[in-house]
């Protein structure tokens, strides 16, 4: 938090506290503003009141009495402040309320604390032990028992920032006063201080119309608006800090020790051809994007090399806009410089029988190495086109001799790769693929001195090597897999071997940086980024920014058609949700035997580290998700 400017204090008994913290600020700029719920004559029948009230008027404070906590924004005395830190110290609705009334009360002081919050500010709410409902609270009490502070602070959109003691001697005035509406002091042994902030607001996701070059055509497509956020995020460019970028620094470093890694550093499209998905045999095409283009050009062999390699967005609509899912109009298009694209059939087809259609890359492999013989083609004939050349591969060399004293050429490329995954915790739709690949002779033998070094780098991590089959995986928990290592024997009596070395880096940010959740590296928020700012050491842990956040269970039943696609199911489930699914469980079917129809019954949990989730936030996503089940998948919601 910035420098105090401003303090508020609500719910005062004896005003200590704020006297104290008067004395304490006395010399500085603070503004401290210290509220009651009674009115004057009240709050002076309070022990030492007066004194205390006298103090903090002579500190430069102001005292304002009948001021209700859950009702600041509809207070004249506060119009046009806001504050920096706002104190509740052990609130409480008076007498022997329960639980439910003191959650009530909370909720509402949440709900009208941010209308007088500024934008970086603090909500400061000490709570004795056991209150809180958090496993900060120790001895911890059952839930249902608790005030859950983080869930009723979750539905003003505010997160848990800090736990921390109440440090009572810090305040050497301070008497602890109203418990059940007497002059008598709450147990503040043990007890905290739980530290509130504002969390981002949920963003929808976007219709983007997109256009790119794929094999020298140019093409218009739609991306899928569950992955609207993920893109064009830039982890990976020169000078960021993102954990993504530090992983594949720590890991290029490594691998320099043993080999000369040549990265490649030209722009390709995010879609692959038909063509490329079937002769690259390592692509499981069950898990693919497949794209439906809007229009094509056919004859794009005049434009210039820079035109081609570019990609850039034609159109960005929220998806809760009106016309969804619309491709761009004509004149749209003429106004973009594609006069001459022209409209594509439908491509719903069988890709084991069809080339005609396109996904987005589920692996880097195919344009690795298109990239790889294109550099080598080029460079046999180097001395008589490389000035006329407009398709030379931008490399970055990263030199280093081998521990055997000679140079070990290995090619690399990272970005971004798709997978159409089920929804679970560890499953990612869309992550940063580092990938490597190699020819060397079979002697000495170049796999095991990979293996060795990348379980010497990785190690330590708790990432460990296993095979199956003719792959080496690389494995941690809780995540599974990280890596695979494939080699073949290529050559004359197999005297070269091909190594190629596929590495997730988002997994490996997770583990190397202790990370709670995948989703948090696609965080918009500064909190995020400012601790890698330094660029600190791989297992350097993560300080979350949301603390505990809660985690909601809905289920969904509905019945469909014979025919069902459960991929386009999770694709919903992501956009609908804003990406707050962590997990989605088939729990149940029912085939009819007559109607043809089944039903199907899902477990949704939703929750999220990037965001304030409270239970009405998630129960609106869930709702919203039952309503565009209907419409776009023409299913009848039980």
């Amino acid at each position: 938090m910035s420098p105090l400017r401003s303090v508020l204090l609500v719910g005062e008994g004896n005003f200590s506290f704020s006297a104290s913290l008067c004395q304490s600020l006395r010399g500085s700029d603070t503004i401290v503003i210290a509220t009651c719920l009674q009115q004057e004559d009240e709050a002076l029948r309070h022990e030492g009141s007066a004194t205390n009230i006298q103090i903090i008027r002579e500190a430069g404070g102001t005292v304002l009495f009948d001021i209700d906590c859950t009702k600041l924004g509809e207070c004249m005395s506060l119009k046009g402040h806001l504050f920096d830190l706002v104190i509740f110290n052990f609130p409480h609705c008076g007498r022997k309320s329960g639980v439910k009334k003191n959650r009530e009360l909370l909720k509402n002081f949440f709900h009208s604390c941010v209308r007088v919050l500024s934008e970086d500010g603090e909500i400061h709410v000490s709570l004795c032990n056991g209150q809180g409902g958090t496993p900060a609270d120790q001895p911890k009490r059952e839930w249902h028992n608790s005030w859950q502070v983080a869930a009723m602070a979750a539905e003003a959109q505010l997160i848990l920032s800090d736990i921390r003691p109440f440090e009572s001697e810090k305040y050497q005035s301070y008497k602890c006063t109203g418990y059940r509406s007497q002059d008598k002091g709450f147990h503040v042994e043990k007890a905290l201080v739980h530290v509130f902030t504002h969390s981002l607001p949920y963003a929808p996701p976007q219709r983007l119309t997109v256009e790119e070059t794929v094999e020298g055509e140019k093409v218009q497509y739609q991306m899928p608006a569950e992955l609207s956020d993920y893109m064009f995020r830039e982890f990976l460019k020169s000078g960021s800090t993102h954990p993504v970028k530090l992983v594949q620094d720590f890991v290029l470093k490594g691998l320099a020790e043993s080999w000369c890694v040549s990265m490649i550093t030209e722009t390709i499209p995010f879609l692959l051809s038909g063509k490329q998905v079937q002769k690259c045999c390592k692509i499981d095409r069950t898990q693919c994007y497949l794209i439906q283009l809007l229009q094509r050009d056919i004859d794009y062999e005049s434009h210039s090399a820079a035109d081609k390699n570019k990609c850039t967005i034609l159109q960005s609509n929220s998806w809760t806009e009106k016309n969804e899912g619309t491709a761009v109009s004509s004149e749209n298009a003429r106004n973009k410089g594609a006069e001459v694209l022209k409209p594509v059939r439908s491509l719903d087809v069988d890709p084991e029988i069809e080339s005609e259609f396109y996904v987005l890359r589920p692996s880097l492999i195919p344009p690795l190495e298109d990239l790889i013989a294109r550099h080598k083609a080029l460079s046999t004939d180097c001395e008589t086109k490389s000035e006329s050349s407009e398709t030379l591969v931008n490399v970055k060399e990263t030199p280093s001799v081998g521990t055997n004293g000679t140079m070990c050429s290995m090619w690399g490329i990272s970005d971004l790769v798709f997978k159409n995954m089920p929804i679970n915790t560890w499953a990612l739709p869309v992550f940063h693929e580092l990938l490597f690949n190699a020819v060397l002779p079979s002697e000495p033998d170049p796999l095991t001195m990979l293996c060795e070094h990348l379980e010497k780098l990785l190690g330590p991590y708790g990432v460990s090597l296993t095979t199956e089959q003719d792959e080496f995986c690389l494995m941690a928990q809780p995540m599974g897999l990280v890596g695979k290592i494939l080699a073949i024997k290529e050559g004359e009596s197999h005297s070269f071997i091909n190594l190629c070395i596929s590495l997730n880096l988002d997994l490996l940010a997770v583990l190397l940086f202790a990370l709670p959740d995948w989703r948090l590296l696609w965080s918009h928020d500064p909190r995020f980024y400012k601790q890698f700012s330094l660029q600190p050491s791989p297992g350097t842990p993560f300080c979350p920014f949301s603390l505990f956040p809660e985690h909601f269970r809905f289920d969904i039943s509905f019945w469909t058609g014979p025919s069902w696609d459960e991929r386009k199911f999770y694709s919903v489930v992501r956009e609908a949700s804003c990406g707050t699914v962590q997990q989605v469980k088939l729990i149940d079917t029912f085939s009819h035997p007559d109607l043809s129809q089944t039903s199907y019954c899902y477990r949704l949990v939703y929750h999220s580290h990037t965001h304030a989730l409270s239970h009405t936030q998630a129960l609106l996503f869930h709702k919203r998700l039952e309503t565009v089940l209907s419409t776009w998948l023409h299913v009848t919601v039980r």
